[in-house]
Parts: C-alpha cells; sequence; structure tokens
C-alpha cells in the first residue's frame, strides 16, 4: 500500500501543475481580452459636455441655415362676409437637404396647390394678426412636409404678405 501511496502523490502533485497551467492560461487570455475590448471599443473618448454645452450644440444645429427654395408670389381670395378680400404672399421654405430642393421643384404644383387651397380657406380675421400667420406657417410647414417624401422643410418664411 504505500507504493500505491507515493504512485497516487506525483499524479495528485502532477494535476495541481496542470490546474494552476489551465488557471494562469485563461486568466492570461481574459486580461488579453479585456485590453483588446478597451483599446477597440473604449480607447478613444468622446468628449462629455456639460448639459449646458449640449443644450447650446443643440441650438447651434437648429440655426444652421439648410438649402432655400423660393416659392414665387401668389394671389389667393380669402373668406370674408362684408367685402371681397385677397392675400398676396411669397414664401420661401427651408430645408434639410440638397435633394429636397430638387424634390420641391418637381412637386411645385402639388406644393402650390395645396398652398391656394390652405389659404382659400382662411378668413381675414384668421390672417390678419401675428397669432394668425404663425399658425398659418405651422399649417403650410405640415401640408408641405406631407407631400414630400426626400428630406422635409424645416422653416417657413413669408417673404411678402399683404392681407387687403
Amino acid at each position: 500500500m504505500a507504493k500505491k501511496d507515493t504512485a497516487e502523490q506525483p499524479e495528485a502533485g502532477g494535476s495541481k501543475k496542470k490546474l494552476i497551467i489551465i488557471i494562469a492560461a485563461v486568466l492570461v487570455v481574459l486580461i488579453g481580452v479585456g485590453v483588446g475590448v478597451f483599446l477597440f471599443m473604449g480607447g478613444e473618448e468622446k468628449e462629455k459636455l456639460t448639459p449646458e454645452q449640449e443644450q447650446a450644440e443643440l441650438e447651434k444645429q437648429a440655426r444652421a441655415v439648410g438649402p432655400m427654395v423660393n416659392i414665387e408670389t401668389f394671389i389667393v381670395n380669402i373668406i370674408d362676409d362684408e367685402e371681397s378680400r385677397y392675400l398676396k404672399a411669397s414664401i420661401t421654405v427651408e430645408v434639410d437637404a440638397p435633394e429636397a430642393t430638387m424634390e420641391i421643384a418637381q412637386r411645385m404644383p402639388q406644393i402650390k396647390d395645396a398652398i391656394l387651397l390652405l389659404v382659400g380657406n382662411k378668413t381675414y380675421g384668421e390672417l390678419r394678426d401675428l397669432q394668425g400667420k404663425i399658425q398659418l406657417r405651422a399649417e403650410l410647414l405640415n401640408k408641405i412636409n406631407s407631400i414630400l417624401l426626400n428630406g422635409k422643410v424645416k422653416r417657413i418664411y413669408f417673404t411678402d404678405f399683404v392681407v387687403q
């Protein structure tokens, strides 16, 4: 029996060495993977912006001027019970992408038709004050954007606006 015990001891010592080698190899691989992930994914840190800086950056992007498209002057009758009234206006639209300018040019008859129908259903009372003009601008923005497929209108500017 003594011989069996001594024969088993070297095996136990050998298996302990194998276990230590395996653990060391696994640790080396894990460390290597960790370093690789850090270098490839986290090595390049972005600037950390404060909430105020983030807000300022968003406002700067919002103020950036995009491509502009002029919609020529149009005259349309507006609703009034007392007398015949009309609106003479010119519009410039600001779009978010150069591709949208081409689409607006292609769809100009549809856009003009939508503008004339929308404005023609307004009353003199709705168009004579600032709130009415702001409301009309919002409605025109939504209407034109519903027609466009590529790109969107960011802003609408009235370059001429006469209600008489």
